[in-house]
């Protein structure tokens, strides 16, 4: 189950009733209405009760007081493989941010600007900021909201700096209301899988799996997917591994997150999955280009308008028109009729103001709706 950020916690939260689009989409929306404004409407979803919030941010810098916002819009672009631009935010971020600032606003700019250098591979860096993290967490009353978040990451990145004995010090330290957290789950699959262990991974990540275990929101679950796969490949079990893979896509789609298998380095199980096996190509092809060390560029442009977005069926479909495949081939690939692939593609072109199959290509490559780069087939 997913449970609420309390408000004041600009990170993520649980869709609103009746929206479609997942956090991260509506934070970029935001991070391009920043650039052209000089108003930035934030929402938080609160215990019980939506509130709103509205951060001023001068086109000269931002003022100490709203650090919090540019640090949130930062990890969101890391969340996406948006490193330079996610960069770029916090830094202003950490600028705005004096030393006796809040321990919550301190927590979550170490906490993201950790996940910017674990995508950029710099593990001990990474290690320190969650450090710092969780010293912030300290002199906090009670438990911040992503109290899991932060120790489940430090510990997984000492299992991957090979320091096991201090990771599994950590995980013997944890209060046992954390413990119970499907952050914490996933960590212990990491150390697990560090010891060598796969069948002690699953028994760790079962929880998640199922969704019985309380996490933060979907990103966790895309990565105990991933930690699924490879202890899967581990216990020679492709099938159960490809399985694992496409359900971790599936769950990133929405908000194409990126950042779960930068953190859990899964370029090698991504590179090994057929892409005539996979629905979320376009995804994929994002992913290995960051994972290759490519960072997504940030478009500082709007995006379609409510009256035009493409629909889920429409993005997949659209996903395909960078290969070779002939709309009969897609058709057979989406398990869909190929009259009702013509009729997405016509929809497709229509809100693209695309004339043709290239131009269409073109056209999603500058909305960031498919990748920069071409995938073989």
């Amino acid at each position: 189950m997913t449970s609420p950020v309390p408000s004041g916690i600009f990170w993520m939260e649980p869709p609103w009733p009746g929206r479609s689009a997942g956090p991260i989409s509506r934070l970029r929306a935001w991070r391009v209405s920043a650039s052209r404004r000089s108003v930035i409407h934030l929402h938080a979803v609160g215990r019980g009760a939506k509130q709103r919030s509205r951060w001023r941010i001068s086109r000269a810098g931002v003022p100490r007081t709203l650090s919090r916002p540019p640090a949130s819009l930062g990890g969101t672009l890391v969340w996406t493989g948006e490193a330079d631009a996610g960069e770029r935010w916090l830094q202003r971020a950490a600028s705005a941010t004096h030393a006796d600032a809040e321990p919550g606003t301190q927590l979550l700019l170490h906490l993201a600007t950790g996940m910017l250098h674990v995508g950029r591979g710099n593990l001990r860096a990474a290690l320190e900021e969650f450090s710092a993290a969780e010293r912030m967490q300290s002199l906090m009353v009670g438990e911040h909201a992503l109290s899991a978040q932060v120790s489940g990451w430090a510990i997984t990145i000492q299992a991957r700096f090979g320091m096991l004995d201090e990771a599994r010090a950590a995980l013997a330290a944890l209060p046992a209301e954390r413990t119970r957290r499907g952050e914490i789950s996933n960590a212990s699959a990491v150390v697990h899988l560090s010891e060598g262990n796969p069948t002690a991974a699953l028994t760790a990540l079962a929880e998640v799996l199922e969704g019985r275990a309380p996490v933060i929101y979907a990103f966790t679950v895309v990565e105990a997917h991933l930690l699924a796969a490879r202890a899967h490949v581990e216990l020679g079990k492709r099938q159960a591994a490809t399985a694992a893979l496409e359900r971790a896509l599936a769950l990133a789609e929405p908000d194409r997150l990126i950042f779960p298998f930068q953190l859990t380095a899964s370029s090698d199980l991504l590179e090994a999955l057929p892409r005539h096996e996979t629905a979320h190509t376009g995804l994929l092809i994002d992913i290995l280009d960051v994972l290759r060390g490519a960072s997504l560029a940030a478009k500082d442009r709007p995006p379609l308008p409510p009256e035009r977005e493409l629909t889920e069926t429409e993005l997949r479909v659209l996903r395909f028109l960078p290969t070779n495949l002939s709309r009969p081939e897609i058709a057979r690939e989406l398990y869909l009729s190929v009259n009702t692939v013509n009729t997405h593609l016509r929809n497709v072109y229509a809100k693209l103001e695309a004339r043709d199959r290239s131009s269409a290509v073109e056209r999603a490559r500058e909305l960031r709706l498919i990748a920069s780069s071409n995938v073989a087939h």
